[in-house]
């Protein structure tokens, strides 16, 4: 049964500016205006997590903002405790919205004796209240099953191919995307479709998690503006040799589209330093003072999209309708001028 009442949205630590920047788009949307809940969430001396709310939510169709990016245990006892305390303040329903969510990289047993660390996390997540999630770009599809309750998982691609078709709009007969491995293909192709643009593929071998042994083209990249779109980057070793080795096989240009900039050092001066004219990230991740201060790297806003989810899921309409171009764009009119 659809919900009529208003969705209200929380916000913990981990983004409180997208959090901001959501309930702004709300209130255009709606027409009045929407503000965070008024609460309080902080840590006692010895980092133990308290929160309390200072408006009624009782009866309240209440959206968690909250993802769990680094440090992502602190960030996930936020989510999990903001949950508690509305569950025990009698909302009606409790959704998370999590624009990254941690442990996604750990969603099977790479060898013996290892977890299945992101299986874990979603039984916790389930287990405390929380009745649906809200996500973008889960880092393998199958996250979704792991779950036992709804889950909505948006694409950063559409937004990506907006932007594309924007700043790259006199050159479309040059682009060639590019997926990093031979898993973001599906990804990759997608873009390309939207952009109507050839594809390549870089595939690589791993020595060891973290390094890059070798890389090979497959395709022909010469005097092509190559766009590289991964879901993820942490510490950019990867995307900055999967760039350089675009550039030895002749490409004219090397941009990157990434959904999640987690970003850990030394990710930014690698990015300075690389042959990389351009990275662009989404805000589902909080940019740091440096992310935002380097020249070569832009964030793209997903306020819009989670604005227009968050709608979409407490009246009961469909969300599916923002993976389509045509609705999707209306949500970014204006941000490209």
């Amino acid at each position: 049964m659809p919900n009529h009442t208003a969705p209200k949205l929380i916000s913990g630590n981990a983004n409180r500016p997208l959090g901001q920047a959501i309930a702004k788009r709300m209130s255009m949307h709606q027409g009045t205006r929407v503000n965070l809940v008024d609460a309080r969430v902080e840590r006692f001396n010895d980092q133990e997590v308290f929160v309390e709310i200072y408006e009624n939510v009782r009866g309240e169709d209440m959206f968690i903002l909250q993802p769990t990016s680094n440090p992502a245990n602190d960030h996930l006892m936020e989510l999990l405790i903001i949950a508690d305390t509305l569950r025990r303040s009698s909302s009606a329903r409790i959704t998370a919205v999590i624009p990254y969510f941690g442990y996604a990289r750990q969603d099977r047993r790479s060898k013996a004796r290892t977890p299945i660390s992101a299986k874990l996390v979603a039984n916790i997540i389930a287990r405390s209240g929380i009745e649906r999630v809200l996500t973008l770009d889960l880092h393998a599809a199958q996250i979704q099953g792991f779950f036992d309750i709804p889950v909505d998982n948006l694409y950063a691609t559409p937004i990506f191919a907006l932007d594309i078709k924007h700043h790259f709009r006199d050159r479309t007969s040059d682009l060639m995307v590019v997926s990093p491995d031979v898993g973001g293909v599906g990804r990759a192709r997608e873009l390309a479709k939207r952009i109507t643009a050839p594809l390549s593929i870089i595939d690589k071998r791993r020595e060891k998690p973290g390094e890059v042994a070798e890389m090979h083209v497959i395709g022909d990249v010469t005097d092509k503006c190559c766009i590289i779109i991964d879901d993820i980057c942490d510490t950019a070793g990867t995307l900055v040799k999967a760039a350089e080795t675009l550039m030895q096989q002749g490409a004219k240009e090397v941009h990157a589209y990434i959904t999640h900039g987690v970003m850990s050092p030394p990710a930014v001066e690698r990015i300075q330093n690389s042959s990389m004219k351009s990275l662009v990230l989404t805000d589902s991740i909080e940019p740091t003072p440096e992310v935002r201060a380097a020249k070569n790297i832009r964030i793209v806003p997903t306020a819009p999209i989670f604005a227009q989810a968050i709608l979409n899921i407490s009246s009961g309409t469909s969300v599916s309708s923002l993976f389509d171009h045509a609705g999707l764009e209306p949500l970014y009119e204006g941000t490209y001028s």
